[in-house]
């Protein structure tokens, strides 16, 4: 974090509020039981300044809607859900991620704070892998592979660090004609360091979307820059043809699933567990966190009371759905799936309506680039694994309410576009 940006922290309104904000972004990668104390007491002392202050970040508008809505949602399923279980520990996931995305599209925050939240979140990413890495070296490694300690699963560690990756690259893209070479070279040693432990990862989907993620955010960038285009498609070239000449892990993996005919890794027999729990509880679903009451058993029983013999081989049971998609449709039934297709969807909408035109200031290029990488690799990766839940799922909806707090201000510089209201 710069002089400059400590210095505007140290003078912004509400310094006891974006103190635990940083501090739950801090340790989001690290450490499990802080992050429940810091976001209790981020949503309490927001609350407490904004009643103070009469101003709770102006008129309501369709986000703060579908905001509502979404966490709703996760209640209503848990209330019908057709399994009875954890449900309502997964509502209270859904309203801890969605209480921290309506406080910070709210808050208002200025230059500093902002910035302040994104380094944390760079730093805190860079002491998580420091830790992994250590674990690595030192033969402590849970399964022998490459985690941050919070988020857990190899898998779930590769979705945040590919969001982090994007995060970097939308850093570099917009600052890199303002900084001096110090601060380059820091940048750049961060975000080698992220796509190195992303590749480490051997997570297939995860590699695959942020390897695209760096040209495709590149692209973006050319009514600013045409640098970016150039440099990440040779980074990603470098990079590719580096895993193909030293065999590297992710490489290995795919070839040994194609030769056992497996190119899914069970995602195919996952799938279909988690469309036969939907076709049997269709608008609830099983309730959230309940995936894995999800039994080979219940299966057999469902199947037959359709009159149906079931066929083990075309299943394969685990804990989760392997698919933001096929788990929120069994776990959240077409109610609850629908909420979340529509919050998709009005990100996306807002990336595309709202994007910064080349003489926009470096921050709005910035959050733009931090949310669309967001967006991206939860939509992307999610098609393979389940995205947007727990601590990337909180990362996600930082950036992007980082994001929507910014669109009053675009709505007024593009006063004839259609706004989101």
């Amino acid at each position: 974090m710069s002089i400059e940006v400590w210095e505007r922290l140290k003078a912004a309104r509400y310094p006891l509020e974006t103190g635990l904000l940083l501090a739950l972004c801090f340790v989001l990668p690290l450490y499990e039981a802080p992050k429940n104390v810091f976001w209790i007491a981020y949503v309490a002392v927001w609350m407490v300044n904004r009643a103070r202050a009469r101003e709770f970040g102006g008129p309501w508008d369709l986000w703060d809607s579908l905001i509502a809505v979404w966490i709703a949602s996760g209640f209503v399923v848990a209330a019908f859900a057709g399994l009875e279980g954890t449900q309502w520990r997964g509502a209270a996931d859904l309203l801890r991620y969605g209480s921290v995305l309506w406080l910070v599209k709210r808050a208002g925050y200025d230059r500093g704070q902002i910035r302040a939240v994104l380094g944390t979140l760079v730093a805190s990413t860079v002491v998580g892998l420091a830790i992994g890495h250590a674990d690595l070296l030192r033969g402590r490694a849970k399964f022998g592979t490459l985690e941050l300690h919070s988020v857990g699963h190899v898998n779930h560690t590769a979705i945040y660090l590919a969001i982090m990756l994007g995060v970097c690259a939308a850093w570099l893209y917009s600052r890199w004609g303002a900084w001096r070479g110090r601060t380059r070279a820091l940048a750049v040693a961060v975000t080698a360091l992220i796509l190195v432990s992303l590749i480490m990862t051997a997570s297939r989907g995860a590699i695959g979307v942020g390897l695209v993620l760096l040209p495709l955010l590149a692209a973006a960038w050319w009514p600013r820059s045409r640098m970016p285009v150039a440099v990440s498609s040779l980074v990603v070239a470098l990079v590719a043809g580096a895993a193909v000449v030293g065999g590297a892990e992710v490489l290995r993996k795919h070839a040994n699933d194609v030769q056992a005919d497996n190119v899914l890794a069970f995602r195919d027999g996952i799938w279909r567990m988690a469309f036969a729990a939907w076709a049997r509880h269709p608008w609830f679903g099983v309730g959230m966190d309940n995936y894995s009451m999800i039994t080979p058993e219940r299966v057999s029983a469902w199947d037959a009371q359709l009159g149906r013999t079931t066929d083990p081989k075309r299943y394969f049971y685990i804990s989760h759905g392997h698919s933001l998609y096929a788990n929120t449709l069994a776990e959240r039934g077409a109610i609850g799936g629908a909420v979340v297709v529509a919050v998709l969807i009005a990100w996306l909408v807002c990336l595309v309506r709202y994007r910064p035109r080349g003489a926009d200031p470096d921050d709005d290029w910035l959050l733009w680039g931090c949310s669309a990488s967001a967006w991206f690799v939860t939509t992307a990766v999610g098609l393979v694994n389940t995205t947007l839940h727990h601590e990337h799922g909180m990362l996600a909806v930082i950036l992007l309410g980082l994001w929507l707090s910014r669109l009053p201000a675009r709505r007024e510089a593009q006063p004839s576009a259609a706004a989101l209201r």
